[in-house]
């Protein structure tokens, strides 16, 4: 039974019958074009609209081109792209070759985002010569088991995307729409899926078909069904986990239409991101340059380390870092660092070893006693039972370490140092703000989880 509230939720998500026509008719269109191209590809419709579980609204469809496991991975390369172009050349308004394990092609058909991905016809999933081809098992396995449960999927989707937590990207880090599916299916319904998520812990294990053939090591482990030794959740990262656990104990004890559609985040103005800065009496620092031009699940894990990387640097410098964060937009990405001070003294104190470490000790004062050392304006003494110098510091302002080729020098993520190498931008307070970055901005300066913000939301609205 399910409550006014989901009956609600349900009536605004479900594909009304046109949206369902529309879309079989694109699919059916390209398939067609499959066939009338000669080629021997065999099409096939993967994802949610394959299994009846895309949301209303949704653009996305995906369109496998299966092709005899014979040929070699060039062939396959070679064939499938150019099978997957010409079918974009004749009925997209645009397309472009993107980059995942292998090539294939991203177009735009009647306003629907199309992937048109080339993979191998396998017997079985142990057969498997490349990632994308285990999709199509997916598709089968769930379009075989799910129909009594869509609504149910719909409502995990929704709950998901509502807080946030939706998608297995590499910036989102939270949980796919195969995920949910697989969730849904082993708890039985939307209920019984929230009321056993607030209760997870790392190290939860579902393994629906009992096959798992290995140890897995993230916090979530849902064994994929077609393949054991295969984490769908690998993805779900241990905050993205908690969150939805937030999420679930949240819904449980006050259920809530914004659980599924919540308030927008807000977008700050530049003059609010100046006036949150001054009352928390930190100082913000980005590092902007051009995207590189790769997929995000490329770009973003470089982005993480160069954001750890700098965040490094920023610190054996002195300059004590509150936050950090990335993004990557279109155009240009995004180092954020938030400072508790973005200038320090020209002294700073290296502390050596302590003394009863003879051998370490003797080649520390020998080091620093014989006058060579740039910067040195006191020292070697004895403090604590260890020897310390008073070295002057080659950056006092923070603006001036990230300026500096020293940033370049770090262990940046490769096509992050090949963009910067060409070019980057320092901006400080209220320089870092820009239109596209508005709304990360604002969600990096005031942090609430997902549950706080429907909190917010629910003031608000009162």
């Amino acid at each position: 039974m399910r409550s006014p509230i989901e009956e609600s939720v349900l009536s605004a998500i479900r594909p009304v019958p046109a949206e369902k026509d529309h879309i079989a008719q694109i699919a059916a269109r390209i398939m067609g074009a499959v066939a009338g191209k000669g080629i021997a590809a065999e099409p096939m419709i993967v994802g949610s609209v394959a299994r009846g579980t895309f949301i209303h609204g949704d653009r996305d469809l995906d369109i496998f081109l299966l092709f005899d496991p014979s040929l070699s991975r060039e062939e396959l390369q070679d064939q499938g792209l150019f099978l997957a172009r010409s079918i974009a050349e004749d009925l997209a308004e645009r397309y472009c070759e993107k980059y995942a394990e292998h090539p294939y092609i991203s177009a735009t058909i009647e306003g629907f985002d199309v992937d048109l991905v080339p993979c191998f016809r396998v017997e079985s999933a142990s057969a498997i010569q490349s990632a994308v081809d285990r999709t199509p098992f997916h598709t089968r396995y769930i379009s075989a088991r799910i129909t009594p449960l869509v609504d149910d999927v719909l409502l995990a989707k929704q709950f998901a995307k509502g807080g946030g937590v939706y998608g297995s990207d590499q910036m989102t880090e939270g949980f796919s729409g195969y995920l949910c599916e697989l969730l849904v299916l082993h708890y039985g319904g939307f209920s019984a899926l929230i009321e056993a998520a607030a209760d997870w812990k790392p190290g939860t294990l579902i393994d629906l078909e009992v096959h798992r053939t290995k140890d897995f090591t993230e916090p979530l482990v849902v064994v994929d069904p077609v393949d054991g030794g295969r984490n769908v959740s690998a993805a779900v990262s241990l905050d993205r986990m908690y969150e939805f656990v937030e999420l679930a104990r949240g819904y449980l004890e006050n259920p809530s239409c914004l659980f599924f559609f919540p308030p927008e985040r807000p977008a700050c103005t530049r003059e609010e991101l100046v006036s949150r800065l001054k009352v928390k009496g930190t100082f913000l620092y980005a590092i902007s340059f051009a995207t590189p031009p790769f997929i995000p699940d490329v770009v973003v894990p470089q982005l993480r380390r160069s954001m750890d990387s700098v965040r490094g640097l920023l610190e054996r410098n002195g300059f004590a870092v509150h936050s950090a964060g990335c993004e990557m937009f279109e155009d240009r990405c995004l180092l954020l660092f938030e400072l508790t001070a973005d200038k320090v003294p020209n002294a700073r104190l290296h502390i050596g070893p302590p003394l009863w470490n003879r051998t370490n000790a003797d080649k520390f004062f020998v080091k620093y006693s014989a006058g060579e050392i740039d910067g040195l304006s006191s020292g070697p003494f004895i403090e604590n039972g260890r020897y310390v110098v008073e070295i002057q510091r080659k950056y006092t302002d923070a603006a001036d370490l990230l300026r500096s080729t020293e940033i370049l020098e770090v262990g940046l993520g490769r096509h992050v140092r090949q963009s910067m190498e060409l070019h980057w931008e320092v901006y400080s307070g209220g320089d870092c703000w820009s239109p596209d970055s508005a709304t990360f901005l604002s969600g990096f300066i005031v942090r609430k989880s997902p549950l706080a913000r429907i909190h917010a939301g629910r003031t608000d609205e009162r």
